[in-house]
């Protein structure tokens, strides 16, 4: 449903969004995480055609954001941020006057009114100011106004930003239910959003993708503290060659004993396989434990890693 290949954005010498590439297929709900200013953004912006890439295609529902950007408005609902709402206005004659904005066939309009109603549960206030409401309240009104022409992908840029933790609840539950019926992509730094809601993660980081995957196979990923004594290099070596095993790092050296927090894939329990191999190998084993990892470590090990990729290629 969404096709993001290589998009760029930059200002001048600065690259806001530099040569993207994902994919999100029909029904999955897929969190673009980010912390400030990473690019998110700026990579939803171009994708609902209110800002034009510097570079690079993106297409959404087979239609490409710079060839046809109004047939991408007409299958994107797009909630922004700051939900830009004309709050002198009853909320249902604020739905109206967006039905006929969004071309919605005269025939279609009430019922699609009441339908967003029923779906964000907007019945309690649908009469009433939109100044006057919470702010849950007008943040649901901008998503009926997202949904009134039943696009097939929703967009929602920080969908939770200044709500209150039941007004939260609320509105993951309300995207949840959407799930069944759209594709949806979130933006936002929130992990737990992410976490509560989407079934897939895409992290950026200065404007770059520094990780693509399902939270389930986030979750059964796991870092192994292990502590032996020997050669720091031949140790790293050999645990390299375990099965499962995806990155070894040295943490500390104390005296002749070599610490490492190595990064492993999947669910099996590598302790056993890596004891062997280093008793095998004559290094005594001081310490060996296992911490599965969170979406928070995980997070911070990446968006950190890109940092310092990223200050080594600018000094170079």
């Amino acid at each position: 449903m969404i096709h993001v290949d290589r998009l760029s954005k930059r200002y001048g010498s600065f690259k806001a969004v530099d040569g993207i590439r994902f994919d999100v297929g029909r029904g999955e709900i897929v969190g673009l995480l980010g912390p400030n200013g990473a690019g998110k953004t700026t990579t939803i912006r171009m994708l609902t055609t209110y800002l034009s890439p510097t570079s690079g295609r993106a297409t959404l529902a087979g239609h490409d954001v710079l060839d046809d950007p109004i047939e991408v408005r007409r299958r994107v609902g797009y909630l922004a941020e700051n939900v830009p709402l004309y709050h002198d206005m009853r909320v249902k004659e604020y739905l109206r006057y967006r039905c006929k904005l969004k071309d919605v066939p005269r025939t279609r309009r009430r019922g699609a009114i009441a339908e967003v109603v029923r779906r964000c549960q907007l019945g309690e206030v649908e009469e009433r100011i939109i100044g006057q409401l919470s702010r849950g309240f007008r943040q649901r009104v901008g998503l009926a106004e997202s949904m009134l022409h039943d696009p097939q992908i929703l967009i929602l840029d920080e969908p939770t930003a200044g709500l209150d933790p039941i007004q939260i609840r609320e509105v993951r539950e309300m995207i949840r239910e959407l799930a069944r019926q759209h594709t949806i992509l979130l933006s936002t730094h929130i992990l737990s959003e992410v976490e509560a809601v989407c079934g897939r993660v895409i992290i950026i980081a200065r404007g770059r993708i520094v990780l693509d995957d399902q939270l389930a196979n986030l979750r059964r990923q796991s870092a192994i503290t292990v502590e032996a004594r020997g050669p720091a290099d031949s140790i790293r070596a050999v645990i390299q060659t375990i099965p499962g095993v995806e990155r070894t790092t040295l943490a500390r050296e104390d005296g002749a004993y070599s610490c490492f927090e190595v990064t492993t894939r999947g669910s099996e329990d590598l302790r056993e396989a890596m004891s062997h191999k280093l008793i095998s190998n004559g290094w005594p084993l001081r310490q060996i434990d296992l911490r599965r990892n969170s979406l928070e470590e995980r997070f911070a090990q990446v968006v950190g890693q890109g940092t310092i990729a990223d200050a080594r290629s600018e000094a170079s």
